[in-house]
């Protein structure tokens, strides 16, 4: 992975971080081995069946896996702030394909904010990082027309312990209230677009765009770079050792 360039990874690995392209639920965008995974007619996952999450729909760029796991490992714990916006513009492919996206006319991107602390640790928000990348795509493309970015008016209203390792009943009680909106005029009548690194159970998400809605967001769309899900081997799971850099992601 690293290599020559400013970026600290080499050309054909940077090529090499394709988005999904296979099978994957039209509502939070959980990837699929199969077709037949999902329901036939509505195209959903069990979860989004259910209404279970407080976004109205959630994309993500690739897999948690491979070559796209490990530059996200590279700028969160390798000291690699530059990747994040060469990462951030592969957000802007899907934004780009994306039919309900690209129909968006005034939305609001904000980052998922880190806890002080961890983000003192690590010297920036990766979310933060992505937006940028992001929204500078967007309109070196001319597509970013009607598009705010807002990288503070979303908070954290308190510490929360790392997601990884715990149950989702946990990983939902652990962000439960633990976001709040600072700049409602910022949100209120525009869709909002919360942007993380990676999303496994969605709970952080559903989270925030929770409290994104309670401050007058119209809709709340989450966008990630990389999806974890089990049903692919190479991805973490509950029968998978995590390795101390996952450990440490929130």
């Amino acid at each position: 992975m690293v290599g020559a360039g400013t970026l600290g990874i080499c050309r054909e690995c940077r090529e090499s971080l394709g988005p999904w392209c296979g099978a994957a639920c039209r509502g939070c965008g959980l990837p699929f081995a199969s077709d037949r995974t999902l329901d036939s007619s509505l195209r959903l996952c069990a979860r989004c069946r259910r209404q279970d999450y407080e976004f109205d729909l959630a994309r993500s760029y690739g897999l948690y896996s491979g070559r796209l796991r490990e530059a996200i490992l590279l700028l969160k714990f390798g000291g690699r702030e530059r990747l994040g916006g060469m990462l951030g513009g592969l957000l802007a492919r899907i934004w780009n394909s994306d039919e309900e996206l690209q129909a968006i006319s005034d939305s609001v991107i904000v980052p998922v904010p880190l806890d002080r602390s961890r983000e003192r640790e690590r010297g920036f928000n990766q979310a933060a990082l992505l937006v940028r990348g992001l929204s500078g795509r967007l309109r070196k493309n001319g597509a970013g027309l009607g598009i705010r970015v807002s990288l503070g008016c979303l908070i954290r209203t308190r510490a929360t312990a790392p997601q990884t390792g715990l149950s989702l009943p946990a990983r939902l009680e652990n962000v439960r209230g633990a976001f709040a909106v600072k700049s409602e005029n910022q949100i209120r009548g525009r869709v909002a677009v919360v942007v993380d690194d990676v999303m496994t159970t969605g709970a952080t998400l559903s989270a925030c765009a929770g409290a994104l809605k309670r401050a007058g967001a119209v809709r709340a769309i989450g966008l990630t770079l990389a999806r974890s899900t089990p049903q692919f081997p190479d991805v973490p799971g509950p029968n998978r050792p995590v390795d101390e850099a996952d450990r440490k992601s929130a």
